[in-house]
């Protein structure tokens, strides 16, 4: 444990005295930068986390503020150092910081001889008022409930989950959100089965799954005048598509096989409540479901998509896109929004 606490000394000090070139960065300048308005903090304190004889272990949050602070030379500015708002930093800036903020977390971790974890960072489903979250998924159509086992309540064996669509995406998406949101109430509510609640529809909504079974989706989109529309054509030679203008987006198949999937993401002002959000991830197949979720929760690529879509409409109440979800061997990969072969179609 005491090398893991030196090391995080060493890495601290480091940053201070040798992270931009030929810029001298004093304790008291640190304390003032991280201590922001609330004041200064002390400066032994700041000393003994750099010590190499007895170092002192930061805890989070000041890690996070020299990820922050490290994270761009524009800290600097007439000789002062100061601490940027997350609304202030560029999306290179963020990934930059995110990237720090991990490393120094991890090295935390050894030094208090922890395991070290890859924790979800807040990121794009974090919802920073607290309030209530609620993601509304399809229930299964009769006809597939009646060739599952164990869907009847009056059965001892009964599980609930067996009655609910798009399993993947949304226990993808429910530990994610919890993951980030940890004092939020977070709920599953399951469309069809029976009405919501009234205040159900007045949290953050997340709608997983389509127009086809999932009807709260539905009824939402019927509120929106959105570019892009779901149409559930089962019977024709080339099945269901998304209409974006007027371009067709098929999903593709091979001999019954799904290759790749196409999906919507969507995020915008709630028409049910204008202080909460609304955020659509509706695949014409459960695998696309799964893949635009995926695109913001895995870890590989989650900060990427992030920053391609805070570069993209940081300054706008609404947005969306529909994006090609690729299926190799059956699995399926994670959309690369940075990738513009990715992406079929986007607003605004």
């Amino acid at each position: 444990m005491d090398d893991g606490v030196r090391a995080l000394a060493r890495r601290l000090r480091e940053l201070r005295t040798g992270h931009w070139a030929d810029v001298k960065i004093t304790q008291p300048m640190l304390s003032q930068a991280l201590g922001g308005a609330k004041g200064p903090l002390s400066v032994a304190l700041i000393s003994s986390w750099e010590s190499d004889v007895h170092p002192k272990i930061p805890p989070n949050a000041r890690l996070e503020g020299y990820a922050t602070l490290f994270c761009t030379d524009r800290s600097l500015h007439g000789g002062k150092l100061r601490l940027l708002s997350e609304d202030e930093l560029t999306p290179d800036e963020l990934l930059a910081r995110d990237r720090l903020r991990d490393e120094l977390l991890a090295l935390r971790s050894a030094a208090l001889g922890q395991p070290v974890r890859e924790a979800p960072t807040e990121g794009f489903w974090h919802f920073p008022d607290g309030k209530p979250i609620r993601l509304i998924c399809a229930q299964l159509p009769p006809k597939m409930l009646r060739r599952m086992p164990y869907v009847d309540p009056d059965d001892p064996d009964y599980v609930e989950l067996y009655t609910y669509a798009d399993l993947d995406a949304l226990l993808e998406l429910f530990g994610h959100i919890r993951a980030v949101n940890p004092a939020s109430e977070v709920r599953i509510r399951k469309a069809g089965a029976e009405p919501l609640a009234a205040d159900d529809y007045t949290t953050h909504l997340v709608l997983i799954g389509g127009v086809d079974w999932n009807a709260v989706t539905r009824s939402v989109l019927e509120q929106l005048s959105l570019p892009v529309e779901q149409v559930v054509d089962w019977d024709s030679e080339k099945g269901p598509y998304f209409l974006a203008g007027d371009q067709r987006h098929y999903p593709t198949l091979r001999d019954g096989k799904l290759h790749e999937d196409v999906a919507l993401f969507y995020r915008g002002v709630s028409p049910l409540n204008r202080k909460r959000t609304l955020t659509i991830c509706n695949g014409m197949y459960g695998r696309g479901t799964y893949g635009a979720v995926r695109a913001l929760t895995d870890s590989r690529f989650r900060d990427r998509n992030t920053a391609y879509l805070h570069s993209r409409f940081s300054e706008e109440e609404s947005f969306g896109l529909v994006t090609r979800v690729p299926v190799f061997e059956g699995a399926v990969i994670t959309p690369d929004w940075t990738d513009e072969e990715s992406r079929l179609f986007e607003w605004p």
